[in-house]
């Protein structure tokens, strides 16, 4: 079981989520969208949709940070292990308490506007079941650890997810890391696996060259001008 789940699973994820990207690509360009329902009501997501992407680009933060940076680094630029504690605990939990109200606002507005409820695909509320428990199992884990500065999952799991990239897993280290953050890795492996099959895919879609694209400058037309623009000479209309 340990080399299944720390060993096979990423990399089945991993397979499945570039297999479904390739796949929705190739043969369902006009269904890589999020099928926005703004149409149908637009109060209610213009508070949920800002608090849910901000926050979960916090939470993906977060996580590259914690699974990606090296104790040693952080400790060569003057950062202690408590400090850092305390950052990833207040700074993960208000981007998952962010992340599960937009969450939480989503599921209500689809449940109390009849034309958005009719749009909700089964497909939609996996979705949803699965984000939640992704994101409340990570808070819950890091939040009811006994210890004062929470469980160092930065000597475990995080060497373990890098050592996926050597194509060498270092599965040992995963099988003394409490319950609830294996239940959270196996969540989390499980959504990377799903995101190409739902409307989470727009996320591989995101407008980055709107950041590098010269300014659009808008002029209003002279007065006289309006209308029909006049003829130039050597255009002329022939006659019939």
């Amino acid at each position: 079981m340990t080399t299944l789940l720390w060993g096979a699973l990423p990399y089945i994820a991993f397979a499945l989520l570039v297999a479904g990207l390739v796949w929705r690509y190739r043969y369902d360009k006009y269904g890589w969208t999020t099928r926005s329902s703004q149409v149908y009501e637009s109060r209610l997501l213009s508070i949920a949709s800002p608090c849910f992407h901000y926050g979960i680009l916090f939470v993906l933060a977060g996580h590259l940070v914690g699974l990606f940076v090296p104790m040693s680094w952080t400790h060569a630029l003057g950062v202690s292990e408590h400090t850092y504690h305390l950052f990833s605990l207040y700074g993960g939990t208000a981007a998952g308490v962010l992340t599960v109200l937009g969450i939480l606002l989503l599921v209500y507005r689809r449940r109390t506007r009849s034309p958005v409820f009719r749009a909700t695909t089964a497909n939609d509320k996996v979705m949803y079941v699965v984000l939640l428990a992704a994101i409340v199992l990570g808070m819950t884990a890091k939040l009811t650890h006994p210890s004062g500065d929470g469980y160092n999952y930065r000597e475990t799991i995080a060497p373990w997810a890098r050592s996926l990239f050597t194509l060498r897993p270092r599965t040992q280290l995963m099988a003394g890391v409490p319950v609830l953050y294996q239940v959270h890795a196996v969540i989390g492996m499980l959504l990377i696996a799903f995101v190409p099959y739902s409307r989470l895919v727009h996320m591989f879609s995101a407008p980055v060259p709107y950041l590098f694209r010269p300014y659009i400058v808008y002029r209003t037309r002279d007065p006289k001008q309006l209308g029909p623009r006049p003829e130039r000479r050597g255009w002329e209309r022939l006659g019939s």
